[in-house]
């Protein structure tokens, strides 16, 4: 179904170009969602995705990559929000307004992995909740294979180590 709509898309059919982003749009909220932590920021790194994706579908030379191709530019995106934040200073608190509703494993899912560094949580996510193996997130992420499997690894063992010490605490 989305290689048909991608064909599609590409020969400037408007419509399925929406449907085509529609099957994309929980995949490409819980990688945004898990980047910047707000459903604000997530939604603009998503729009913005939308957008280059629009302008650049053509740029995309083989269809079997464009959930990489996407998932490359959404984490852009959302490394440019991150470092315009880094830049920005804040004079007033604007309230969360929701994108899209969590659901409970997405939500929980979050929860665990909010304490790790960034390099461990996206490399988690993308393993385990969007199902790419190590050779796409290391095409997605723009790194070497072998420090992907490092970093998920080392991921693991700090989330597994997280949740020996909760188990205790609870227990104390």
């Amino acid at each position: 179904m989305i290689e048909h709509l991608l064909r599609k898309a590409k020969k400037g059919d408007s419509d399925a170009f929406c449907r085509l982003m529609d099957t994309q749009t929980q995949s490409m909220y819980k990688i945004a969602r898990s980047y910047l932590k707000n459903d604000e920021d997530a939604a603009d790194a998503i729009q913005d995705t939308i957008l280059s994706c629009y302008e650049n579908l053509l740029s995309l030379k083989n269809n079997k990559y464009f959930q990489t191709w996407l998932t490359r530019i959404l984490i852009n995106k959302c490394k440019d929000i991150l470092h315009k934040k880094k830049l920005t200073v804040y004079t007033d608190s604007i309230p969360d307004t929701p994108f899209y509703e969590d659901d409970f494993e997405t939500t929980e899912w979050n929860q665990i992995l909010a304490p790790l560094d960034e390099k461990y949580r996206i490399i988690l996510l993308l393993y385990y909740m969007e199902g790419f193996n190590t050779s796409d997130i290391s095409q997605i992420l723009n790194m070497k294979e072998s420090t992907v499997k490092t970093r998920l690894q080392r991921g693991r063992k700090l989330l597994s180590e997280a949740c020996q010490y909760q188990t205790r605490e609870g227990h104390a």
